[in-house]
């Protein structure tokens, strides 16, 4: 039988996460890994649960999830040996998350740990630095920047993760009662 494609457009470049269920589906550390492995090519279910060594019936169900919060859709589908084999892809190549939650945030920290835990190699640093609203603007700026126009290397290279975190540190609680 023919090859069968959905014809959907490439990915949106920025996709802006702020529904109630996009967070929902952000809540859990195996769709934050999903959404990593699908950052370059559509995948099937079956080379998902290779990748990340996951059952495919773990895959799937999160993938449906995802899907269903509009971040990953079916970007082409195969006819193979009796069956439909679905290729899945995100439905933007960035996600950035506005406002964060704090369910997502844990999720994408915890996928982010994962990840550090099966790599290779790894640079994590935390920092605090005293900064005016205009430094934190332009220091956001110039590493999202940074991130967003750095040349990938060709197919054979090795895939790596950048997390980019920029926040304010929240004013200490006055615990001693006093007002």
């Amino acid at each position: 039988m023919p090859d069968e494609t959905s014809h959907l457009p490439p990915p949106e470049d920025v996709l802006e996460i702020g529904a109630p269920e996009q967070f929902a589906a952000l809540a859990h550390p195996l769709r934050q890994r999903l959404l990593f492995a699908l950052g370059h090519q559509p995948a099937t279910v079956s080379r998902l649960a290779a990748q990340l060594d996951a059952k495919k019936g773990n895959v799937a169900h999160h993938l449906k999830v995802l899907r269903e919060a509009g971040l990953v859709h079916i970007a082409e589908t195969r006819q193979v040996r009796g069956g439909t084999e679905q290729y899945f892809q995100r439905t933007a190549r960035h996600m950035v998350v506005a406002e964060p939650q704090a369910a997502g945030t844990a999720a994408m920290l915890a996928a982010f740990a994962q990840e550090l835990e099966r790599s290779p190699a790894e640079t994590l640093r935390l920092r605090h630095l005293r900064l005016s609203p205009a430094q934190a603007r332009a220091l956001g700026e110039t590493l999202t920047n940074l991130v967003d126009e750095a040349e990938e290397g060709g197919a054979d290279q090795p895939l790596h993760g950048v997390l980019v975190a920029l926040y304010q540190q929240a004013p200490p609680t006055d615990t001693t009662g006093s007002t």
